[in-house]
């Protein structure tokens, strides 16, 4: 049985007053799923401290364990301040920073080795979808993105249509089902039944309280990468508690 999960990705947002967020979400982190939340990587180590039942991760980490990448974290910096987690491939680092499959690969074996769960991102653009590429995209992002190591305890992966990003357009339940069950189906042909029904798969892009049941209804939606409406306790409680329900 796969335990949801819902993570917030604080992105380049919060300071320290912050983390009393983390406070107003313990009573909704108390039920059955998981309850994640991504600070910026100044905060990583404040909020583990305080996290209670809350998980924490990061937002990237670097391929090296360590050496001359001024800027960068590693993947054992960011499990000794206290992450378990680290998001990987979000369309934010791909876009921005370049950020290749077989680097995202490539940071995917790293986050293991530090013994974090690494949830690898992958979603088409608007284009992508409209020229009918969304599942060749996806498909080839999940082939060079994820090491063959995958199991249900170190990896997560999290469906997020790049369009869809901090926009409030949603796809419809039908178009997130065709590509969750895609997921599903790539990872059970390439890993095998066993392992790829173990890995999660969450939904991302303009989740919130007024969506969420809607969202979670759908059939391999394990839960959800929420970006801005995981900000406030106000806003991201709900979303776990639909979540809870589902």
């Amino acid at each position: 049985m796969r335990r949801k999960l819902a993570a917030g990705n604080w992105k380049m947002n919060g300071a320290l007053a912050a983390l009393s967020e983390l406070d107003a979400l313990q009573e909704a982190a108390s039920g059955d799923a998981e309850v994640l939340i991504c600070p910026p990587a100044t905060l990583i180590a404040s909020a583990a401290a305080k996290s209670g039942k809350v998980a924490i991760g990061g937002q990237d980490c670097h391929a090296a364990a360590s050496g001359a990448h001024t800027g960068d974290i590693s993947a054992p910096m960011l499990r000794e301040a206290g992450a378990t987690y680290v998001i990987l491939g979000h369309s934010e680092r791909r876009a921005d920073h370049g950020e290749t499959d077989a680097v995202v690969a490539a940071k995917t074996q790293a986050a293991w080795d530090a013994r974090l769960i690494a949830i690898v991102c992958v979603g088409e653009t608007l284009d992508d979808r409209e020229r009918g590429k969304t599942l060749d995209v996806i498909g080839a992002q999940l082939a060079g993105s994820l090491p063959d190591d995958v199991t249900g305890a170190n990896t997560v992966v999290a469906y997020e249509p790049v369009w869809a990003i901090g926009t409030g357009k949603v796809p419809t339940t039908d178009q997130i089902a065709e590509v969750h069950n895609f997921i599903r189906a790539t990872l059970i042909q390439r890993f095998g039944n066993e392992i790829a029904s173990a890995v999660r798969l969450l939904y991302g892009g303009s989740v919130k309280a007024s969506n969420a049941t809607q969202i979670f209804a759908v059939p391999d939606v394990d839960g959800a990468l929420v970006g801005g409406a995981s900000l406030k306790a106000s806003d991201f409680a709900p979303i776990v508690d639909a979540l809870n329900a589902a």
